[in-house]
């Protein structure tokens, strides 16, 4: 069990899915978490129309490793 939780969607990174699943986690199994909850998501910006600013706009595989190592190294 590795009891660590990284969320990563397309939506806004505020009151986007992520933050209501790290609601309910955190309610229903916050005594078995080793780590703070992560959550990944697009920015806290209008949608972007353009193909390189939505490429800016949604999280990256940087990012993402980013997070995940963090957490790992918790």
């Amino acid at each position: 069990h590795c009891n660590r939780v990284l969320i990563i969607h397309e939506d806004s990174r505020t009151g986007g899915i992520g933050e209501s699943l790290a609601a309910i986690i955190q309610e229903e199994a916050f005594e078995s978490l080793d780590a703070p909850i992560r959550i990944i998501g697009a920015l806290d910006t209008p949608v972007p129309y353009s193909p390189p600013l939505e490429a800016s706009f949604l999280p990256g595989e940087d990012e993402i490793e980013r997070a995940a190592r963090l957490l790992v190294r918790y």
